[in-house]
């Protein structure tokens, strides 16, 4: 994250670039996608005007306060900075969820299946040429499927490769 701290018509003192970092610093947690941060302090007459400037991927924030102090314009920027990124992290969050949930249809209820057994579903996933153990192990490992059929070398015989619940792989083989 890049920040910039600029002054204008007015001294950019030390301890006002440290309090900025210093306060930056502590709204890093909300600021995961900030790229850069821009921070303007100016003075006119007797308004002294803090703004910031948050570029993120994807959008920006601004925010801008005045008061005849700059270090009270600057505890309001960065509290009203804090409160906006909140409000954006929580839209995320709200959005990234919305599409997870199921939704409930309103109307007629959804039609049951003819069959009440099982459903039947083909799957090709199995080896046609005779492998080893060590070649079925490599190609259940590339297709990342859930069970792996194959023929055994030494018996020309199909064979069943799985994984199980500790994680380790199963092998069942006809008797």
């Amino acid at each position: 994250m890049n920040v910039h701290v600029t002054a204008r018509h007015t001294p950019l003192t030390p301890e006002l670039k440290d309090y900025c970092d210093k306060r930056l610093a502590a709204l890093a947690h909300l600021m995961t996608f900030v790229t850069e941060v821009d921070v303007i302090l100016s003075a006119e007459r007797n308004r002294q005007k803090a703004e910031i400037h948050v570029k993120a991927k994807g959008a920006g924030l601004v925010v801008v306060e005045d008061s005849p102090d700059l270090f009270l314009s600057l505890n309001q920027a960065f509290d009203g900075l804090e409160k906006k990124l909140k409000k954006e992290r929580e839209k995320f969050r709200a959005k990234k969820r919305r599409g997870g949930r199921e939704r409930k249809t309103l109307g007629a209820p959804p039609a049951e299946p003819a069959e009440s057994g099982p459903r039947i579903v083909r799957a090709g996933h199995y080896g046609s040429k005779p492998m080893t153990l060590e070649e079925a192990v490599i190609a259940y490992e590339l297709r990342k499927k859930e069970v792996f059929v194959f023929r055994t070398v030494e018996s020309d015989r199909w064979a069943v490769l799985y994984r199980r619940k500790d994680g380790n792989l199963g092998l069942v083989e006809p008797e």
